[in-house]
């Protein structure tokens, strides 16, 4: 299952010795309604998910939620992105409906354990999986293994802040999901928008300051790509921001890779050049040296293979 504040669906698959990860055999998807309660929204799920045990023998249940959660007491705890659902047992229920063992994890840790272990993290004992999209968090496999920490927050470094003054992302400001996240870049290029108006050179993604609500991190991609200098130095300031907080978890994890999803895989040729510039002036050399950054492989559709492989942990 994998759980979300817009959508939630019910994927079946099948572990494949070949080129994809899974065979999906069943998916369905259905809109998160916020005024019914949690209880309902299982329910409608549970009418997805029960017929298809008399058509698979379905052997383990992984539920991939954004958190907070208590991914050992198997509790969802109050998600932004899903209001009132306060201490939901998913893990007991499912498990206790299906009679096959259920397992839970936050959305990060979910993709981390896809991209390790059918992504472009395969073959690696310490790896980094990072989200940049809407937010800015992490995954953490260490020493072959999932790492969650001691109440499941381990790898929140969109939460560390790298300048006093800055965007805002995850409630502070100047904070790595301030700067790196989607949100966070549209934030970036305003800044840069307004500097150039003011100056009497607006940029081609944002000609008056009226326009400043309307960028976004894709038509600042898109701007950049055609040659635009703003557009293209709000990509290098982000890259810069981005290599700091990589840098970080370079000297504190010591990964050998580190795998970026999302906006990272689409728009990695925008960031590359100052990110590595800046991991070489801040990282240890002994730890940046043995840690490549590659962009995420599972695409699309990393979301259903992430609920997958939970149900493998």
């Amino acid at each position: 299952m994998d759980i979300g504040g817009t959508k939630c669906a019910v994927i079946i698959g099948r572990l494949n010795e070949h080129d994809a990860p899974f065979e999906i055999l069943y998916r369905e998807a259905i809109d998160t309604d916020k005024s019914v309660s949690p209880q309902t929204m299982l329910d409608r799920l549970d009418a997805l998910l029960a017929p298809q045990f008399a058509k698979y023998p379905i052997q383990a249940i992984g539920v991939s939620c954004g958190g907070p959660l208590d991914s050992r007491k198997g509790l969802i705890l109050s998600p932004p992105n899903l209001p009132g659902w306060d201490e939901v047992p998913i893990v007991e229920r499912l498990s206790k409906t299906y009679g096959v063992p259920a397992h839970l994890q936050n959305d990060a840790n979910a993709c981390a354990v896809a991209e390790w272990k059918f992504g472009a993290g395969k073959g690696t004992e310490n790896m980094v999986f990072c989200t940049m999209g809407t937010g800015f968090g992490a995954g953490l496999i260490l020493n072959g293994r999932l790492y969650a920490g001691a109440n499941d927050n381990a790898g929140e470094i969109g939460h560390v802040r790298l300048t006093e003054l800055g965007p805002v992302g995850y409630g502070k400001q100047g904070s790595v999901e301030g700067f790196c996240s989607g949100g966070g870049i549209a934030q970036v290029g305003r800044t840069f928008a307004l500097a150039a108006i003011q100056q009497g050179n607006p940029p081609s993604f944002c000609q008056t300051i009226g326009d400043l609500d309307k960028i976004t991190a894709k038509s600042l991609a898109l701007a950049a790509q055609q040659g635009d200098e703003v557009a293209i130095a709000v990509w290098q300031a982000v890259g810069h921001y981005l290599g700091k907080a990589l840098a970080i978890l370079i000297d504190v994890i010591n990964p050998e890779r580190i795998v970026i999803g999302s906006i990272f895989a689409r728009s990695g040729e925008l960031l590359r050049k100052p990110m590595e510039e800046t991991i070489r002036a801040e990282a240890l050399a002994h730890a940046a040296k043995v840690c490549e950054v590659v962009p995420a492989e599972l695409g699309e559709a990393i979301g259903d293979i992430a609920a997958l492989s939970v149900a493998t942990l």
